[in-house]
């Protein structure tokens, strides 16, 4: 029969070898899975994704400060004196910048407006650096051209720059800020804590380039500083300082300041200095033009301070305004020194002695005193001590006090040299003799800070209005500050004319000029100071230098202020002409 085939058997794969495979294979799958789940959602596993998140952040996100803006200072109006605008700052990164090929650097530097081989040297300076300004406080047109290049490295910040619109007319008075935006002089100084702002801060996110793509989050808001409003008068500010500036330029004068009080609330209105500088361009500044001289420049006042002495005299009970002092031959030796009148005035009353300055008088009276009688008195009309005003710098003066007091001090003291005192305390203390002996306390800002005190009663009332009525009399043409006459009202006031004080004591050919006086005399509203200090144009008494400029300015102030005129033929206008006349002259 035939041969019988062998059957062939394929090979197959082992049930449990595919069965492994196919495990090994899933678990395979399950350890990825498990690994990108460790990684993205399990938050403790070690660089998971929170660690990748924070890696990612740390390249991206930047927490950037946002600027604060700085409180404005406004007058009594409301009229703007600082405001703080918007600009921006450009800054680099000096180890980003350096990789800038030379075409774009040069590019950068003529938007810069500055010299390619400068932008090389400040690159130099800072190569270690991450940070270095380019340009501080541009308009924000003239950064975004500089932006427009696209230079990798070169980044803008928001900040505010201080602007001040009156200028140079209250440059002393306000100071100013740096150039971060802090105050350096002035009532920016002074009140540097109530007008800046707190910063605050945001999370940006940033391309490699340093642009900001995104704004994620503010961490903490800013917030703005406070406004202060100040009692000063914009309107009588810029009255006084433009009088003030043609005295000085007249009198060929070094320079000179001008202080206006309020009467009814102790209220600076207005505070002028000469010369002056212009805040929003400090270039060249000189520093003595800084200088807030009506608060911080001591002075001896000289004859302005007679009325307080006479005062004083009345104080004592001893003296009346018609009692006759005997001011023959004209002159008085005290040991020491002999002091001379003008002129033999004879035997004048205490009003006439006033009327005309006599130091012969008014030495006659300090000997017949106690003199710490006249230093107390001047002591609580506000000399000797700080106003209080908080201005930076503010000088208290000095009022000397003695056990003994030899007669050439006396006299000395009695008409104003031995003492200093600042413009403002020279206007307080005839604020208080204009309220009829209360004295109010002076403040430069009127919300926002100084809680206010109570006025005072210092003296009596009718021994003020006496004193009221004695000056007017020097404002008459029998007076010494004709000039200080303003058409339709009363004025009281007194002059004053003070050797300046050199390397070898008093100069002969160097004065300060001085007119202190209120307005008007039988309803005051306003007390003020001007000194000139060493003119030189031929003209240096008070009441030819200070006393117009005193006039030119409270002229237009009535008019400002909307105060009526005096009735010409009132009582107490008939009677100050009587004092005026009064008196022998021999």
């Amino acid at each position: 029969m035939g041969a019988v085939k062998k059957q062939q058997v394929k090979p197959g794969i082992a049930r449990w070898r595919f069965a492994l495979v196919a495990l090994l294979l899933c678990l395979l799958a399950l350890s990825l899975v498990f690994h990108l789940a460790r990684l993205q959602v399990l938050p403790e596993a070690e660089r998971g994704y929170r660690f990748l998140q924070d890696q990612g952040d740390a390249r991206t996100i930047r927490t950037e400060e946002i600027a604060a803006y700085r409180g404005s200072i406004v007058d009594r109006n409301g009229e703007l004196l600082a405001v703080s605008t918007p600009v921006h700052s450009l800054w680099a990164n000096p180890q980003l910048l350096r990789e800038a090929g030379a075409d774009e650097l040069r590019r950068l530097a003529a938007a810069l407006e500055m010299k390619p081989a400068a932008l090389a040297k400040r690159l130099e300076k800072y190569r270690s650096k991450e940070f270095m300004y380019l340009a501080r406080h541009l308009a924000p047109e003239q950064a975004q051209q500089v932006l427009a290049l696209d230079t990798a490295g070169v980044y803008s910040k928001k900040e505010y720059r201080r602007f001040y619109p009156a200028g140079e007319v209250t440059a002393q008075l306000l100071g100013f800020t740096n150039i971060d935006d802090s105050g350096q002089e002035g009532m920016e100084l002074a009140y540097n804590q109530w007008l800046s702002g707190q910063p605050g801060a945001q999370q940006v996110v940033k391309d490699l380039k340093g642009r900001t793509v995104q704004d994620l989050a503010v961490v903490r808001e800013a917030r703005p500083g406070q406004d202060l409003r100040l009692s000063i008068d914009l309107r009588l500010q810029y009255l006084a300082y433009r009088e003030l500036k043609r005295a000085v330029s007249e009198n060929e004068a070094a320079s000179g300041f001008m202080v206006i009080l309020d009467t009814r609330s102790g209220n600076v209105l207005a505070m002028a200095n000469q010369p002056s500088f212009n805040p929003n361009n400090r270039r060249g500044l000189n520093a003595a033009a800084m200088r807030n001289r009506a608060l911080i420049d001591q002075f001896e006042p000289g004859s302005t301070v007679k009325p307080i002495t006479a005062l004083a005299a009345l104080e004592s009970g001893r003296y009346q305004p018609h009692t006759p002092i005997d001011t023959s031959p004209g002159y008085i030796r005290v040991p020491g020194k002999t002091l001379l009148d003008h002129r033999n005035y004879g035997v004048i009353d205490l009003t006439r002695v006033i009327t005309k300055s006599s130091q012969v008088g008014i030495t006659k009276i300090a000997l017949d005193l106690e003199p710490n009688n006249i230093r107390g008195l001047f002591y609580r009309l506000g000399l000797g001590e700080a106003v209080g005003t908080g201005f930076p710098g503010e000088a208290a003066g000095i009022l000397p006090s003695r056990s003994r007091w030899r007669p050439i001090e006396r006299a000395n003291f009695a008409f104003g040299y031995g003492l200093t005192v600042n413009s403002v305390q020279l206007a307080q203390a005839y604020s208080v003799i204009a309220n009829a002996g209360l004295k109010r306390p002076v403040s430069l800002v009127l919300s926002g800070a100084n809680p206010e005190a109570e006025p005072e009663q210092v003296v009596e009332a009718p021994l003020a209005r006496e004193v009221t009525a004695m000056l007017e009399t020097v404002i008459t043409p029998a007076g010494t500050g004709t000039r200080a006459a303003v058409e339709g009202y009363r004025v009281a006031g007194k002059t004053g004319t003070v050797h300046k004080v050199g390397s070898g004591g008093y100069e002969d050919s160097r004065y300060r000029s001085v007119f202190a006086g209120f307005i008007p005399a039988d309803r005051p509203r306003l007390a003020a100071v001007v000194v000139i200090d060493d003119p030189r144009n031929a003209k240096y008494y008070g009441g030819e230098v200070a006393a117009p400029v005193f006039g030119s300015v409270m002229a237009g102030a009535m008019r400002l202020l909307q105060v009526p005129p005096t009735e010409v033929d009132s009582p107490e206008r008939q009677l100050a002409v009587q004092l005026s006349e009064r008196g022998t002259e021999s």
